[in-house]
């Protein structure tokens, strides 16, 4: 009898204490999850015109109002056209690249208008490492093929004989941690009515326009 007892009261315990684990349990249960904490939102791509340093400029354009800029020839990145970089992840540089032409009234009305140019420029980190090349072919025969005019000229209208001809779009991508670009001149072909050029340290071979830099913004440095 006393083993019977013994038996029904530990079968009672049992009993009251399962009602309390299944409360714990349901506790347990409906317990709300800490939500993921949110990665920080990704840099924006951004757009900015280029900071140029033009060591020969040409002038405003009469049609776009873009400022146009001369690409001189040479090797050494400091006498190039400068442009700067700004602190990135990932950066695009873009610009237009035109042929230089000196419009004469005279000539294009003699017959002997017609002129045939070929232009090419690196693009090069300061130390000299060449990140890309651009380059440009265009023929002139009369104003109509002129991409712009240029004024504060003596010409008529006020506009300068040189004139851009021409366009070709240029998109180089820039290494991150490069601040500092140089445009040099490397190639020159031209045919006009004063015979063949090529090109010659510190002339003009080609002309640009429209500079921007397309860049993600570095990330911001630990502790700041």
């Amino acid at each position: 009898m006393r083993r019977i007892a013994a038996l029904g009261t530990f079968f009672i315990v049992i009993a009251m204490a399962l009602p309390a684990a299944a409360q714990t349990q349901r506790g347990r249960s409906t317990a709300k999850p800490k939500p993921a904490a949110k990665p920080a939102p990704k840099p924006a791509l951004q757009t900015q015109p280029g900071n140029v340093t033009c060591p020969e400029a040409l002038g405003v354009g009469v049609r776009t109002k873009a400022s146009f800029c001369f690409v001189l020839a040479g090797r050494d990145p400091a006498e190039g056209v400068l442009i700067d970089i700004p602190p990135n992840s990932q950066a695009t540089l873009t610009f237009d690249i035109h042929n230089r032409h000196t419009y004469s009234e005279e000539e294009v009305r003699a017959g002997r208008g017609f002129a045939r140019y070929s232009a090419g420029i690196g693009i090069l980190t300061m130390s000299g490492n060449l990140l890309g090349r651009g380059a440009v072919q265009s023929e002139f025969r009369t104003v109509k093929d002129l991409f712009d005019r240029i004024g504060g000229g003596a010409g008529p209208g006020g506009v300068k004989a040189v004139a851009p001809l021409g366009r070709e779009q240029v998109s180089i991508p820039i290494p991150s941690g490069v601040d500092r670009v140089s445009l040099l001149g490397e190639l020159l072909d031209a045919t006009t009515s004063a015979g063949r050029e090529v090109a010659t340290p510190g002339r003009p071979v080609a002309i640009i326009s429209n500079v921007e830099v397309h860049y993600v913004p570095a990330p911001p440095k630990r502790g700041k």
